[in-house]
């Protein structure tokens, strides 16, 4: 199986909880992981540095299109970062526990 970590950035730490929350309830990603950041970048004209949220969101690269839906339809920035990373090596029995999540086999707490 093909695993990806998924991940975006908020302004706000309540934003990446409910993203994540709502990630994990959906069964899109077995996991999410949330991290304060500093960015810097340019946005309409401007420099800016920023504190932000960023979320990884651990999934199947089947999942990848959902995935982005449903951050596109949850996250509040106009333009919100959405990118994947491949994860070439995985603790086997880890990578089954993500497949499983997702699919519905391991059953919500």
């Amino acid at each position: 199986m093909s695993l990806i970590a998924v991940f975006t950035t908020v302004g706000d730490e309540e934003q990446a909880q409910h993203l994540a929350r709502e990630m994990v309830r959906r069964r899109l990603a077995a996991c999410a992981q949330i991290e304060a950041i500093e960015s810097v970048f340019h946005w309409q004209g401007e420099l800016c540095q920023e504190r932000e949220f960023r979320l990884m969101l651990k999934t199947t690269a089947g999942n990848y299109d959902a995935v982005e839906a449903a951050i596109r339809e949850l996250h509040p920035y106009e333009l919100p970062a959405i990118h994947a990373v491949a994860l070439d090596r995985v603790f086997e029995r880890y990578a089954q526990w993500v497949s499983d999540c997702v699919q519905g086999r391991v059953p919500p707490r």
